[in-house]
C-alpha cells in the first residue's frame, strides 16, 4: 500500500517533496463516517465569516500549517500556492506585486500598489511594509480581480488578506528551529493562552540569521546577501461580554539584511557627454547564466536599516441579534533605510540609498446585518486614511551623464515627499432571490487629495551646485535644492532656480462598484458572475527633477472587470474543481516605462490610455487515497495595449506598443503540489511532499529586445519529514529550487548597464519543531 500511495503522488505531481497548499477551495483534509473528505476554509473575503465555496470571488486560501510547510516565509512567497501572483523587486529594492497582470512597478517606495495588502482587514498601503506579514497566520487568503468596494481604491489587481493566528483558550506554545544552506539559521516560536477568564493574549517570534549566497564576479570569495531579519506580534483578545469582543495587536520587524546585487549583461552609454567609465565597462564580461554571480561596488555596506511597527485595535460590538458594529482604528511607522548596487559592476555606475520615513493613520467603522431568516444582508461603513511619507535618494554614480560642460558630480539627490489624505464610503446588499440563485451589489465613493513635493538637490558636496550654478541665473549653494523652473525653456542658459522643493497637488474622486449573480442548485454546484469597477489613485513620477514641469503626475487608472467562474465538488467530497474566465478593460494604465529627460532615458511612469486582460484560470483539488493530497492550478493572462500610443524603449528609440503586452506578465502560470502521509507505527508519521512552480517567459519593459525577456523557468521544491502520531514534535529535511534552475525576475537599463536580477539559487537545511 505504501509503494501504490508513493506512487500516485510521483505521477500526479512528477517529484516527491515540499507540500501540498491550499487552492481555489483551499480544502483542509478531515476524517468522515465513511473515509476523508476536503472541507473549505471559513474566510472574511466580503468581511464577514463565510466557507470559501460559498463565496462569488476567485480566491486562493492557505491555512498557516500549509503555509510554513510550504516555505512561504514573506509574502513574495506566495507564488508557490497562488497562480497569477508575481513578485518583482523594483531597481532601489521595494517589492512590486501582480495579480492576474495587474501590477504596478516603480522605482520609488511612497507608491501606491495595485494589489493591496492587509493583516486581520488591517491596510499596510505602501509594499515596503509587508516583510512580517507572513509571521504566525491562521490563513491568508489571495482575492483575485478588483476588490476596490469593500477594500478600498489600489486593489485594481486584487487583495492580500493575511490572518493572523489568535489566542488560544488554553495554553500552548510551538518553538522550530531551522538550519539552511549557506549557513543561514531561523528561530520561530510561539506562546499563547489566557491570562485571565476574558482576556488572552498571543506572541509569536521569527528570527533570520546568515545565508550570504550571492559571489562576486570579479572578487573571489566576497560574498553578499546576508539574512538579519527579526519580526513579531503581540495579540491580545478582550471579551468582557458576550456582546462585545475586541482585539488589540502590535506588530513589527527590524531588517539589517544585505541587498540583493544585479548582474551585469553590456554597457550601454546614456550620454556621449563623458567616457570615462567606458573602458572598465566595455572590458566587463557579462554574468554567467549562474543565480549567484553578481557582482557590487567592493568596500562599500549594503545592509539595510529598516524598522517598522504598527498598532491596530479592532472593536465588534453586537447591537442586536443581527446588527453588529465594526471599528478597525490603526497607526503604521516605517523607518527605511536601503543601500542597493544596481549596475551590476565593480564599478560605482549607479549606487543608490534610500532613506524613507512614512507614517499612517486608517479607520474604518461599519455596520453589519441581515434580515429574519437571513434572506437580507447588507452593510455600511466608511473609511480615513491619513498618510505623510518623506523620501530622500542618495545617488553615487560615475556615468555618461553626470556632469554639465567642465564640471562633473559623483553624488545627487532626489527628494520625494507625499501627504496622502483619503475618505471614503461604502456600501453592499446582498438579496437571496430564490433558494438557489442570490445577487449582490456594492458601491464605495473615494476622495483624496495628494500633495507632493519634491527636487533634486545637491548632496551637500557642492559639485552638483556647481555644475547646475554654470547654467542658473544665481549661484547654487552646497546641499541646496537645484531645480530649474519651466518657465524657461530648455535651451541655452542661464536657467531660473526654483529655490526650494517644487510643490504639486493632485485632487482625485471616484465611484468603484460591483454586481454579482450567484446560483447554487447543490451544495456541490456554485456558479457565479461578476462585473467589477474599480479605480487606482494617481502617483507623482520620481524622476531627478532638473525642470518644475518634469513633477507631473499621472491620473488614476481604472478598470472594468468580467469574471465568471465555477466551484464544483464531487466523489464524496474528495475532488473539488474551481476556475473562471475574466476580462479586464483598462483605462489610463500606469506604467513604468522609459522617459527622456536631461540626464538621458530615465526609467519613468507612463499612462497607456487604453488596454485590456484577458484570460482564465483552474484548480483542482484531490484525496485519491486517505492521507494523500494532491492539487494543481493554472492560470493564462494575456494583456495587450489597445491603440496607437509613442513611447521609448530602454535605448531611448521610439515605438508604437500598440498589442505589446504588460511587463512582466507571463501568459501561463502553474503551480502544483503533493502531500502524502502515513503512519509507520502507532506513534510516527512520515510525510513525503512536493510542490512545482512554472512561469511563461515575459517581457521585462516594452521593447528593448532578447536581454529584457525574462525566459520561462520552473522551480521544484521537496521535502520529507517525520512527526509524532500525537503532533508534539516534527523533523523535516526539505529543499527548494532543488535542480537549481537559473531564472531572472528583472531586467533594466540603468544609466550606462544593461542588468538582470537572477533568482534564488537551491536552498536545502532541516527543521526540528516541538509543540506544547
Amino acid at each position: 500500500m505504501l509503494n501504490r500511495a508513493a506512487m500516485c503522488a510521483l505521477l500526479a505531481s512528477g517529484v516527491l517533496g515540499s507540500t501540498a497548499y491550499a487552492q481555489e477551495t483551499a480544502p483542509v483534509a478531515r476524517p468522515s463516517q465513511d473515509g476523508v473528505t476536503l472541507d473549505d476554509i471559513i474566510v472574511t473575503a466580503q468581511k464577514r465569516s463565510e466557507r470559501l465555496s460559498d463565496v462569488p470571488l476567485s480566491i486562493t486560501a492557505a491555512t498557516g500549517e500549509q503555509l510554513q510547510r510550504a516555505g512561504v516565509n514573506s509574502p513574495a512567497d506566495l507564488a508557490k500556492i497562488a497562480p497569477g501572483f508575481s513578485y518583482q523587486p523594483s531597481n532601489y529594492g521595494a517589492p512590486v506585486f501582480s495579480i492576474r497582470g495587474v501590477g504596478f512597478f516603480d522605482n520609488t517606495t511612497a507608491v501606491s500598489p495595485t494589489v493591496s495588502v492587509y493583516i486581520d482587514q488591517v491596510p499596510l498601503p505602501y509594499l515596503v511594509m509587508t516583510p512580517g506579514a507572513t509571521l504566525d497566520l491562521e490563513r491568508v487568503e489571495v482575492l483575485k480581480g478588483p476588490q476596490g468596494t469593500l477594500f478600498g481604491q489600489n486593489s485594481t489587481g486584487g487583495a492580500i488578506n493575511f490572518i493572523a493566528a489568535k489566542p488560544t483558550k488554553a495554553f500552548s506554545a510551538r518553538a522550530s528551529a531551522e538550519y539552511a544552506r549557506f549557513d543561514q539559521v531561523n528561530f520561530e516560536g510561539y506562546v499563547s493562552g489566557p491570562i485571565s477568564e476574558t482576556l488572552g493574549a498571543r506572541l509569536a517570534i521569527r528570527t533570520e540569521q546568515g545565508g550570504a549566497w550571492q559571489k562576486s564576479v570579479t572578487r573571489p570569495g566576497d560574498q553578499l546577501g546576508d539574512r538579519d531579519f527579526t519580526t513579531g506580534r503581540l495579540v491580545l483578545d478582550w471579551n468582557p461580554v458576550d456582546a462585545a469582543r475586541v482585539e488589540f495587536s502590535a506588530s513589527g520587524w527590524i531588517d539589517k539584511s544585505e541587498t540583493r546585487a544585479a548582474q551585469f549583461r553590456r554597457y550601454s552609454p546614456t550620454s556621449t557627454s563623458y567616457t570615462d567609465p567606458a573602458a572598465i565597462l566595455n572590458a566587463t564580461p557579462a554574468a554567467p547564466d549562474d543565480n549567484r554571480m553578481a557582482d557590487w561596488d567592493p568596500g562599500r555596506n549594503y545592509k539595510a536599516d529598516n524598522k517598522f511597527y504598527q498598532l491596530a485595535l479592532r472593536g465588534e460590538f453586537d447591537l442586536s441579534d443581527r446588527v453588529t458594529l465594526t471599528t478597525i482604528s490603526a497607526y503604521s511607522n516605517l523607518i527605511y533605510l536601503t543601500p542597493v548596487d544596481s549596475d551590476g559592476t565593480q564599478l560605482t555606475n549607479l549606487y543608490g540609498v534610500t532613506n524613507a520615513k512614512m507614517k499612517t493613520f486608517s479607520q474604518e467603522v461599519r455596520l453589519a446585518g441581515d434580515t429574519a431568516g437571513g434572506a437580507l444582508k447588507w452593510m455600511v461603513g466608511g473609511n480615513y486614511g491619513s498618510d505623510s511619507t518623506t523620501e530622500r535618494r542618495l545617488n553615487l554614480t560615475l556615468a555618461t551623464n553626470n556632469g554639465v560642460g567642465p564640471f562633473r558630480w559623483s553624488q545627487f539627490v532626489v527628494n520625494n515627499n507625499v501627504d496622502v489624505d483619503t475618505l471614503a464610503a461604502f456600501g453592499s446588499l446582498e438579496y437571496q432571490l430564490t433558494q438557489t440563485l442570490s445577487a449582490q451589489g456594492s458601491v464605495r465613493y473615494t476622495s483624496q487629495e495628494r500633495k507632493a513635493q519634491g527636487c533634486l538637490a545637491d548632496s551637500g558636496n557642492g559639485q552638483l551646485a556647481r555644475a547646475f550654478s554654470l547654467l542658473s541665473t544665481t549661484p547654487l549653494a552646497a546641499g541646496q535644492c537645484v531645480t530649474f523652473q519651466s518657465t524657461v525653456p530648455p535651451g541655452p542658459p542661464p536657467f531660473t532656480p526654483v529655490g526650494g522643493f517644487v510643490a504639486a497637488k493632485l485632487d482625485e474622486d471616484n465611484w468603484s462598484w460591483r454586481g454579482n449573480v450567484s446560483w447554487k442548485p447543490s451544495e456541490a454546484v456554485h456558479l457565479y458572475a461578476n462585473v467589477t469597477k474599480g479605480y487606482k489613485a494617481g502617483s507623482f513620477s520620481s524622476l531627478p527633477l532638473v525642470f518644475s514641469g518634469q513633477y507631473n503626475p499621472v491620473p488614476q487608472e481604472s478598470v472594468l472587470a468580467y469574471e465568471a467562474g465555477f466551484k464544483l465538488s464531487g466523489f464524496d467530497r474528495t475532488v473539488q474543481v474551481s476556475g473562471a474566465a475574466f476580462y479586464y478593460d483598462y483605462t489610463d494604465k500606469q506604467i513604468l516605462g522609459y522617459v527622456l529627460t536631461p540626464f538621458g532615458n530615465l526609467p519613468g511612469l507612463v499612462t497607456i490610455p487604453k488596454s485590456r486582460v484577458t484570460g482564465g484560470e483552474v484548480n483542482l483539488n484531490w484525496l485519491p487515497i486517505e492521507g494523500l493530497t494532491l492539487n494543481a492550478g493554472a492560470t493564462y493572462v494575456e494583456s495587450r495595449v489597445r491603440g496607437h500610443y509613442i513611447t521609448r524603449d530602454p535605448f531611448s528609440v521610439n515605438i508604437d506598443i500598440d498589442g505589446f503586452p504588460f511587463p512582466n506578465t507571463p501568459k501561463w502560470q502553474f503551480v502544483a503540489g503533493a502531500e502524502y502521509v502515513f503512519p509507520v507505527s502507532s506513534s510516527l508519521n512520515v510525510s513525503l511532499g512536493a510542490n512545482i512552480t512554472h512561469r511563461s517567459s515575459s517581457p521585462a519593459t516594452f521593447g528593448g529586445g532578447p536581454e529584457f525577456v525574462l525566459p520561462h523557468y520552473t522551480l521544484v521544491d521537496l521535502s520529507a519529514g517525520i512527526q509524532s502520531a500525537d503532533g508534539k514534535w516534527s523533523a523535516q529535511i526539505w529543499g527548494r529550487n532543488v535542480f537549481d534552475q537559473f531564472y531572472t525576475i528583472n531586467a533594466a537599463h540603468v544609466v550606462d548597464t544593461v542588468t538582470r536580477v537572477a533568482g534564488m539559487p537551491a536552498t536545502y537545511g532541516i527543521k526540528l519543531t516541538y509543540q506544547y
